[in-house]
This record gives C-alpha cells, sequence and structure tokens, in this order.
C-alpha cells in the first residue's frame, strides 16, 4: 500500500520541480544563438543580423530590457524586429528603452497581435485545437510603439517593402502584418523580389505556410519569422507539443530550408523562426527552450 501512495507522491513533486524550473529560472535564461546563412554571391564578406522577437515586455521586466539593451555590443549591421513586443499597457516606454542602443543601428520591423491587443487569461489547452475561437483583448498604444521605432529610422515593413544600404551591401525587404490574425496584405508587396540586390529578405511575425510560400516564389533568399516561442514547452526527444499556427514542428524554431534551390534561385530559400524573448502574462513558463535572440551571419554561398 506505502508504494502505491508513493508513486503519486513522487508524480507531484517532479511536476511542482518542472514548474518551479519552468517559471522561475528557464524563462529567464537569457541566451544568444548564432547561425551562419550562405545566402550571399561567393567571395562576398560576411553580414551579420540581430534578430529579435516576441519581447512581451511588462514595465516591470528590468532584466529583459537590459538584456536586450546589451544586445548592441554584438554590433551587427543590421537589427530586425519580428514583432509581439508588448504585453501591457505601460510596456511602451520600457520596449522602446530596452531597444533605445540598438535603434542606433539600421534596422527594420513588423508588427504583431501582441503589439495591437493585451493578451487574455487563456485555457492552454486551446493551442491544441487550431480553429479555436480567438478573442481579442483591449487595444494597446501601438502606435507609439510603432512612431517610435519610426522617429529612431527604422523601416516599416507591416504590408510593405523597403531597401537599406548595409555594410556596402544592398537589401531589399518585403513584410506583412500578422498573418495568424489574417491581417497579411501580401498583393500589397507581391511581385519578384530584385535580382540585382545583394540579399532579398521577407518579413512575416508568424510562419504561415501560404505566406512563406510566396516570399519563396517571388525569390527571397531569407525569411524571418517569430511567434511560435519555439514551442515554448518542449519534451526531450520528441519536441514542441505546439506550433500555435500552420508552420511544421521541426520547423518551429531556427534555421531550416523552405525552398530548395532552382536555377532560377540558386540559393533556394532559407526560413529562420526564432523562439523569442518573452511568455504571455498569463503563462509565464518556458521548458526546454529557454528566451533567446539571434544573431545570423550572412554568408558567401558555394560557387
Amino acid at each position: 500500500m506505502r508504494w502505491f501512495t508513493a508513486v503519486p507522491t513522487a508524480a507531484v513533486a517532479a511536476g511542482a520541480a518542472v514548474t518551479a524550473y519552468a517559471s522561475l529560472y528557464e524563462r529567464t535564461r537569457w541566451t544568444l544563438r548564432r547561425f551562419d546563412v550562405p545566402v550571399l554571391a561567393p567571395g562576398s564578406a560576411p553580414l551579420t543580423i540581430l534578430q529579435v522577437s516576441d519581447l512581451h515586455m511588462t514595465s516591470g521586466q528590468r532584466s529583459k530590457q537590459e538584456w536586450v539593451a546589451g544586445l548592441a555590443a554584438l554590433e551587427p549591421d543590421l537589427v530586425i524586429n519580428t514583432g509581439d513586443n508588448l504585453a501591457g499597457f505601460d510596456a511602451v516606454p520600457g520596449t522602446l528603452r530596452a531597444l533605445d542602443p540598438l535603434m542606433d543601428l539600421p534596422g527594420v520591423f513588423v508588427l504583431a497581435s501582441n503589439d495591437y491587443y493585451a493578451p487574455r487569461p487563456k485555457n492552454p489547452l486551446k493551442y491544441f485545437w487550431p480553429d479555436h475561437k480567438r478573442v481579442h483583448g483591449t487595444q494597446l498604444p501601438w502606435r507609439d510603439l510603432r512612431d517610435g521605432m519610426r522617429a529612431r529610422g527604422w523601416l516599416d515593413l507591416t504590408n510593405a517593402t523597403g531597401e537599406l544600404t548595409v555594410g556596402g551591401r544592398r537589401i531589399v525587404f518585403a513584410g506583412v502584418d500578422d498573418s495568424h490574425l489574417k491581417r497579411d496584405r501580401y498583393e500589397k508587396v507581391a511581385g519578384p523580389a530584385d535580382p540585382a540586390a545583394d540579399v532579398r529578405i521577407g518579413l512575416a511575425h508568424s510562419p504561415e505556410p501560404r505566406v512563406l510560400d510566396r516570399f519563396a516564389a517571388d525569390g527571397y533568399d531569407l525569411l524571418l519569422c517569430g511567434h511560435t516561442h519555439g514551442g515554448q514547452l518542449r519534451v526531450p526527444f520528441y519536441g514542441a507539443l505546439v506550433t500555435n499556427c500552420g508552420i511544421d514542428r521541426e520547423r518551429v524554431r531556427w534555421l531550416h530550408r523552405w525552398a530548395p534551390p532552382t536555377p532560377e534561385h540558386p540559393q533556394g530559400t532559407w526560413l529562420h523562426v526564432s523562439a523569442g524573448l518573452g511568455t504571455s502574462p498569463y503563462a509565464p513558463v518556458r521548458f526546454a527552450c529557454p528566451p533567446e535572440a539571434t544573431l545570423l551571419t550572412l554568408t558567401a554561398r558555394t560557387a
């Protein structure tokens, strides 16, 4: 009888330990990932891109704000923000303060659902039903965030195109609004990416295949997304439990091929999905998936 009693007791203790680890330690274990992406012309010098995503910032998250600000010490050539910056009505000043040193550098951004709407408590089991009804929270002061980044010279690529010359290389961009909320308007950016540019980059907060396929068909070399939180809760040897979008579980985070090389597009299309830096304030846990930003080094492809 004692053996039968010990089993549920041990299970409860293990569950409590995992919850404590995921909520008290791992969700603030800020991590920098690094990947090389061979998309530049043969013989080209490297170009570095810092991607930040899914900050889900609240005003009191000083540790996160300081860590993000410290990323400027990496001296990337370009900063790309793929949305979901806010998690509270008073979060804009803290978010802009965290991004302030990075906004001294060339940058581009798109907005997403948690820039527009405050998070709400929800049953986490809903994520296992992709067609569950979505209920928006109260509108956030997203225009203040947008205007703050624009004022520092960052390009707003929300359903828009743009270009920058960075490190002597000409980069052309296209971005869409949050496709998870079906706010994307790809027709506003559609058309072949400029073949004369040194590199072509597409931005979409949520990695929805229907949007990624259109970027790839238009000849974009690298697609940058966030949204998934890498699954947020991952099981060792299995991976993400859910992706919260149309992407497959195997590509829910990090760098992968999206489209293979073709004669017209010899480097194909690469996809990087950031696991992001935040959580919902109503589900402040991460397990086997620490919060992260990514330094992508664009390198020369093989001739």
